[in-house]
């Protein structure tokens, strides 16, 4: 079996049977071709199947000289993953590495906007402007559901269930959930949607989705994070702020305010409860608080 021939099965699996997204599976793959470039640059023949733990070794320590930790540990988890595939479909009895450990990297907690930072950020965007109304109603959005930047530009007028109080949300491995939103936010959804977006010229294709650019069509990721950047800047907040920001500071806010931690993973999308704890980190003054209200031994 070849390389290549290996990848686009273990690509397939991915798809298929973990139900992974299209980001989610090109960066596994990515990761799988720097060891293929790495073999062909050493002149290292040898297929996936038969590929030993030293030379995995060899490949390990020299990658660590390029990249940091995180992604370091990030790459060997990405190929213990295709070698547990290739045990799994029959094809290797071991996984070379087995005996490789990640390196040692502390958890890496989000920064947080506080309530005042998010309104103080929300207060740069020009309303004389037809866009202004798109872009606090995509903060609003972001903030008020708690949603990743893939899922806010998927987000359809059709996925939305205002007179329920909910949006469909398509996530991670395009499963759907349903999130509460709050009437503000629909209010500048409303807004936008009505006053705004009735009035440009849309393609078919972009006729359902929701926020558009002045073409009419999607806007894209970057466009997104070019929006943020611009408002914090005018803010004058000196923070590494993007639109994921939005995101951990939903999930702390309502943490800090007595929301339950399932709920809070339910909303965000999370198959682990341990993911959402590093999305609602919370400082000591609101644990001390906690356990100062809870606690019988006050």
């Amino acid at each position: 079996m070849k390389w290549n021939q290996a990848i686009a099965h273990y690509k397939s699996y991915l798809h298929i049977e973990r139900g992974l997204s299209e980001n989610s599976i090109t960066n596994y793959a990515y990761d799988l071709y720097k060891l293929v470039q790495w073999l062909e640059a050493n002149e290292i023949v040898i297929s996936p199947i038969q590929i030993s733990e030293k030379t995995i070794q060899e490949f390990i320590y020299q990658i660590a000289k390029v990249v940091n930790p995180r992604s370091q540990s990030r790459i060997i988890s990405g190929l213990r993953g295709f070698f547990n595939y290739l045990i799994f479909e029959e094809y290797r009895k071991t996984n070379p590495l087995e005996l490789i450990e990640s390196p040692k990297i502390g958890r890496k907690l989000p920064d947080t906007l506080s309530e005042e930072e998010i309104d103080q950020l929300i207060a740069q965007i020009d309303m004389s402007k037809a866009q202004g109304h798109r872009n606090r109603a995509i903060l609003e959005t972001l903030y008020g559901c708690g949603l990743r930047v893939s899922e806010l530009l998927d987000l359809k007028i059709s996925d939305l269930f205002f007179e329920e109080g909910f949006i469909k949300v398509t996530g991670k491995g395009d499963k759907q959930r349903f999130v509460p939103i709050a009437p503000s936010t629909i209010g500048h959804i409303e807004l936008y949607k009505n006053e705004v977006r009735v009035h440009q010229a849309i393609p078919t294709e972009f006729v359902d989705t929701l926020f558009l650019n002045r073409r009419g069509k999607s806007l894209t990721r970057a466009m997104i994070f070019t929006i943020v950047k611009d408002l914090t800047a005018k803010a004058n907040i000196h923070k590494n702020v993007s639109p994921h920001t939005f995101r951990h500071s939903f999930a702390t806010h309502l943490l800090e305010n007595g929301a339950d931690l399932r709920a809070i993973q339910q909303m965000l999308g999370h198959e682990s409860i341990t993911t959402t704890e590093v999305y609602t980190h919370i400082d000591t003054t609101h644990l001390t608080k906690v356990m100062e209200q809870f606690h019988p031994r006050k």
